[in-house]
């Protein structure tokens, strides 16, 4: 209650006690970082508001102006009403000048539904005209949205009055606040609240990360943990912290720390550079419970994160011997940046490790010390050619590691052919996808605003520095020619196609029947053959090579596709190439690019012809042969394609002619879900 706030519209310190400037709740949750609803920070004029906030039990109130430095969603086109802002319906406010404040304790797990439990919750409302502070009870009721960008807490039990919104929730067993209320219900008690690991769908920083501050997300929760760990130390210490009243609780079942171990520990993780993606993180989750765990949602971003989503694979607070395994590979991760204080924290985490060994047993402690003395050989190693010899090493291995990709899937509503049904996974290249979200009956220009949340969350489970990840994208045939890779989720935000590698792969290649097939006595053992073709054609391309051949344009004169029997018949090393995609000047033209995949080939190249004039035809010949040809292998064109779209954007005249590139990209020992691949449910 002490962290929870009043936010006032900008400007109105003198009336600080006025309703008529009050927005909504908030809280304190780190050194001058207070989170509340979108919908209450962007009630006021632009980017400013007034926080308003007590000083300690009867000093009265003071305020402070604030800006607003982010909020989910960002962008929300036309100002909607105020209760159906859109989810996660968050905002962090950065106070101008720092003061002195008391701050809440926020989760390191996330929010899951845990049957009819109780959460506490406080606010400010107007009472009888005046600004009251409130609290009270809610049950937890279930969630609206399940697996998606608008997921939300139910909860019931008391009326929410207007003006809490942005306040805590907070889970009463264990003294953490785990949401923020968002809505009132319209009829009845109770409402919603969003979970504050809602806060990890935060946007990534595009560029290089050279500070902690370059990363909200990061330089908040930091600021969180270190604050609650340096309580502790302070010389006014009087065991009145949050890890102080959290140990006289008593229901800790399990836990394999105490209040006050469990905030020394994350204020050490806070001392270092964060994890430098959250693949890499993932990375050191999977290699302690296995692959195949299951990831929260959203994805762990932090170290913080990454000790919270071992609470809940443990269902026991995670056991002592896995958290200690963390913290080393914690300790030896690779960092985004380094600062003259990284050493020291990493040698403090050491001695926190080497303590909470000592009940472990002695063979335990030894396999510990021998891992240190590795990374401590490591470290000295400070040869120029050894690094540099480490360094060739490390990035041909990383060349030739299987790496994730994100696939999206397109299903065309046979009866609104307007409108599809679309599902985001994430791939693993050894096999098996595991789907993160889905949505129906979406109209084909209203996709990039439906997707954009849920891109988000896949391409930072997957993107490592500087390697975005591959987003394939599985389409049905009428679809094929979809600009996917021009979509763009922002004014100022570049195309997808220039932001990472964009395939296109056919979804309904197995029903796929054209004219010319029907003509041959298509069957299933022919099907059984296009498949054996199809694996043939792949191999050659990957490994001997490549050359691009035009079959639909002769030297700037539209020529028509060959048929079905004639394509057959040309080498396992083409690459098939329409230079004017989308020119419908044969009768067959529609169902050209369909004749070409069901021919047997996994990698084609077009070009959306736009009605150009003067559409470049001989240039685009010439580059694309060059490319297809110096690729060696088919590997490289995902890679050289979004080269091309890069140097589009950024107005490079000698990329014009790739303008409107698209590739075919299909790896037959891939099947997509459902054709004999591994489909893994959340």
């Amino acid at each position: 209650m002490a962290a929870t706030v009043r936010i006032h519209r900008a400007g109105s310190g003198y009336a600080q006690d006025e309703p008529g400037t009050f927005l909504g709740s908030g809280f304190f949750i780190a050194p001058n970082w207070v989170l509340t609803c979108a919908h209450v920070a962007r009630s006021g004029e632009g980017d400013e508001v007034t926080v308003v906030y007590e000083t300690g039990p009867g000093r009265g109130t003071s305020a402070i102006a604030g800006e607003v430095a982010t909020a989910l969603p960002e962008q929300v086109g036309q100002r909607p009403v105020r209760g159906n802002w859109p989810a996660p319906d968050l905002a962090l406010v950065r106070l101008r000048k720092p003061v002195d404040h008391d701050c809440a304790y926020l989760t390191e797990r996330p929010a899951a539904y845990y049957g009819e439990a109780v959460v506490f919750y406080s606010g400010w409302s107007v009472v009888g005209g005046e600004l009251r502070r409130l609290n009270g009870t809610c049950t937890v009721q279930g969630t609206l949205g399940g697996w998606s960008d608008d997921e939300q807490i139910r909860l019931g039990g008391d009326v929410l009055p207007p003006g809490v919104s942005g306040g805590p929730v907070v889970d009463p067993v264990r003294g953490e606040v785990v949401g923020v209320l968002k809505s009132q219900a319209d009829r009845g008690l109770g409402g919603t609240c969003t979970g504050v690991e809602q806060l990890r769908s935060l946007p990534v920083p595009t560029g290089e990360v050279r500070a902690e501050h370059d990363d909200t997300y990061q330089a908040v929760f930091h600021a969180h943990d270190r604050y609650h760990r340096d309580r502790q130390r302070h010389p006014e210490y009087d065991g009145s912290t949050w890890a102080d009243v959290q140990g006289q609780l008593g229901a800790r079942p399990g836990r394999a720390f105490s209040p006050f171990e469990r905030t020394r520990l994350l204020g050490r993780l806070a001392d270092l550079p964060p994890p430098t993606s959250t693949r890499e993180l993932l990375g050191i989750l999977e290699s302690l419970l296995g692959s195949e765990a299951a990831i929260p949602h959203p994805a762990p971003r932090s170290w913080r994160d990454g000790l919270g989503a071992l609470y809940e694979s443990s269902r026991q607070d995670g056991a002592l011997e896995l958290v200690i395994d963390y913290v080393v590979r914690v300790m030896t991760a690779r960092r985004p940046f380094v600062t003259r204080d990284t050493r020291s924290a990493e040698r403090a985490l050491w001695e926190w490790a080497w303590r909470a060994a000592e009940d472990l047993g002695a063979r335990y402690r030894r396999n510990l010390a021998q891992h240190r003395i590795e990374d401590v050989q490591l470290s000295r190693r400070e040869l120029s050619s050894a690094k540099a010899r480490a360094a060739r090493a490390l990035a041909q291995t990383a060349e030739r590691a299987p790496r994730l990709f994100v696939l999206l899937e397109l299903v065309q509503r046979g009866w609104e052919p307007d409108r599809c049904d679309w599902q985001v996974s994430v791939g693993r290249p050894t096999g098996g996808v595991v789907r993160l979200r889905d949505a129906e009956r979406v109209p084909l220009a209203e996709l990039p605003g439906s997707l954009a949340g849920s891109f988000a969350e896949a391409f930072r489970q997957c993107d490592e520095p500087g390697r975005p990840a591959v987003l394939e994208v599985a389409l049905p045939h009428p679809l094929l020619g979809l600009d996917v890779d021009a979509w763009q989720f922002g004014p100022d935000e570049p195309p997808l196609g220039a932001h990472r590698p964009v395939v296109v792969r056919c979804a309904d290649r197995e029903q796929l029947l054209s004219g010319d097939d029907a003509a041959l006595g298509w069957n299933e053992d022919s099907a059984d053959e296009e498949h054996v073709e199809r694996e043939a054609r792949w191999r050659w391309v990957q490994t001997l090579g490549a050359k691009a051949e035009v079959l639909d344009c002769d030297d700037g004169l539209r020529v028509p596709v060959p048929p079905g029997e004639r394509l057959r018949e040309l080498p396992h090393t083409t690459v098939p190439v329409l230079c004017r995609y989308g020119d419908h000047r044969f009768e067959d033209d529609p169902a050209a690019l369909v004749r070409i995949v069901n021919s047997g080939f996994g990698v084609a190249m077009w070009r959306r012809w736009q009605g150009q004039r003067d559409p470049l035809c001989g240039e685009f010949h010439r580059r694309t042969g060059d490319i297809v040809a110096g690729a060696g292998s088919a590997e490289r064109l995902p890679g050289l394609v979004h080269a091309l779209r890069v140097g589009l954007h950024a107005g490079l005249p000698e990329t014009d002619w790739a303008d409107g590139i698209a590739l075919l990209y299909d790896d037959p020992r891939r099947p997509l879900p459902g054709t004999g691949d591994l489909l893994e449910a959340p």
